[in-house]
């Protein structure tokens, strides 16, 4: 198999806006889509059950950020080949044909879940792979694409902070429709994911929830989702670092089972742009970050 930065070249993609109107960046980690030949050699499924891990088009929802002054970062390559949205090294042994090194983390509940950093499973708890892979694959994966992706978070998010005293990341994600078996009913509309309380002022989460709300739809907070790792990793709101997940009903705007957009898809589009332009005029109200100095 090719190298990973081979495979997928850019790994990841930033749109900087021609003038930024806040500290604001608006991630989407999982919507890469593209699948190369190689990959899919690895794993015995196809390409649309591979799928049924990705956060479809959501990249395409939010990507109108950019013409109100905000930052776009999204990956290229898919979560079923690598999640960003994990520490660097949750890995399963078992996956593997040689031993791990000594600081990969393979007790999380996510790795015994199938969906550590490089995962075992796609979203419906199909295996992905035809036989162990090898550990220098895996690592290879992390160097080469996972930490250039999070080197430009990081950077992104601290050059927003130098320059304006503080920074807000909005974590974009979808969900599916149907609840799993130990939740209740179908899923909300939105999920607002702020980790309790604990990545970002909870104003922030109150204007994200009323502002859908507001648009009538059914928003809850934290619950199944309250954000992973990329939210606890950046958010840090006693340092004026702040990070919001939002997870999108897929059920709204796309076909799950054939993976492509229903005639929803517009309508959230248009939404999600006016949410974002009304967040971020609040926001700033909130956080009150300085003056962009080219004002």
């Amino acid at each position: 198999m090719g190298k990973p930065r081979e495979l997928w070249r850019p790994a990841f993609e930033l749109m900087m806006p021609e003038k930024f109107t806040g500290p604001f960046l608006f991630s989407s980690p999982h919507s890469g889509r593209s699948y190369p030949r190689p990959f899919l050699e690895l794993s015995k499924l196809d390409a649309l059950t591979l799928r049924k891990s990705e956060d479809f088009h959501v990249d395409i929802l939010f990507e109108g950020v950019k013409n109100m002054g905000a930052a776009l970062l999204r990956a290229m390559f898919p979560r079923a080949y690598l999640d960003v949205n994990r520490e660097p090294y949750e890995l399963d042994p078992k996956m593997f044909a040689q031993a791990l090194p000594p600081f990969a983390n393979t007790g999380s509940l996510r790795v015994a879940g199938g969906l550590g950093t490089v995962a075992r499973i796609v979203a419906d708890s199909h295996e992905i792979y035809h036989e162990p892979l090898n550990v220098s694959d895996a690592i290879g994966r992390i160097e080469q694409l996972y930490m250039p992706y999070h080197r430009a978070l990081d950077h992104c998010l601290k050059a927003m902070h130098r320059a304006l005293g503080a920074a807000i990341l909005v974590d974009c994600h979808s969900m599916p429709s149907m609840a799993l078996q130990d939740e209740v009913l179908m899923r909300p509309d939105f999920i607002v994911g702020d980790r309790y309380g604990t990545s970002c002022d909870s104003a922030l989460s109150d204007i994200a929830q009323s502002l859908l709300e507001g648009m009538g739809y059914n928003v809850q907070r934290n619950k199944p989702y309250a954000g992973g790792f990329i939210t606890e990793r950046y958010g840090n709101p006693a340092n004026g670092y702040h990070a919001l997940q939002i997870e999108v009903n897929r059920g709204l705007y796309m076909d799950e089972e054939r993976m492509v957009q229903t005639t929803g898809f517009k309508r959230i589009k248009k939404d999600l742009e006016k949410f974002a332009a009304d967040f971020m005029a609040e926001a700033v109200q909130i956080i009150k970050p300085r003056r962009i100095a080219a004002e």
